[in-house]
């Protein structure tokens, strides 16, 4: 599969048909607008690349990638919900896991997908169902 900033329609089927989920029209568009981001992106964000679907569509598309895996959303640590594609091939869970950025100048969120969530032993008893990793600072356009 391409890289997902350079995704092309028969990369978006392939992507959610990997994920069991039905490539309707809607969540293509939205698919491809996740990738080309190349970014975790809110759902308004989202609604402003995406013309063709209202709010409602965008955010069922959201609901239903999340359900297979397709997308994980992660809290970017200024109090927004951000969804990207998982690099993950497995519609039973995300074993995409690793640590993003969030530039406290211009509030945008990196994935840094070269560094892994570490390993936290929790209690007996406890299950790990997921795990957001935020580092906060300045990124690099944002540095004087």
């Amino acid at each position: 599969m391409t890289t997902f900033a350079a995704m092309k329609q028969d990369d978006c089927l392939e992507l959610l048909e990997q994920h069991g989920v039905k490539p309707t029209a809607n969540r293509i568009v939205v698919a491809r607008a996740l990738g080309e981001a190349g970014r975790p992106m809110t759902l308004s964000e989202l609604e402003g690349r995406i013309a063709t679907i209202d709010k409602s569509g965008v955010f069922r598309a959201l609901t239903l990638f999340r359900e297979h895996h397709v997308v994980h959303a992660i809290e970017d640590g200024g109090g927004a919900l951000r969804y990207e594609l998982c690099h993950s091939h497995s519609h039973d869970g995300d074993d995409d896991l690793h640590v993003h950025f969030f530039c406290e100048r211009c509030q945008r969120t990196y994935c840094l997908d070269a560094i892994k969530i570490p390993e936290v032993a929790v209690p007996p008893g406890f299950a790990v169902t997921s795990a957001n990793y935020i580092i906060k600072g300045i990124c690099p356009h944002c540095k004087p």
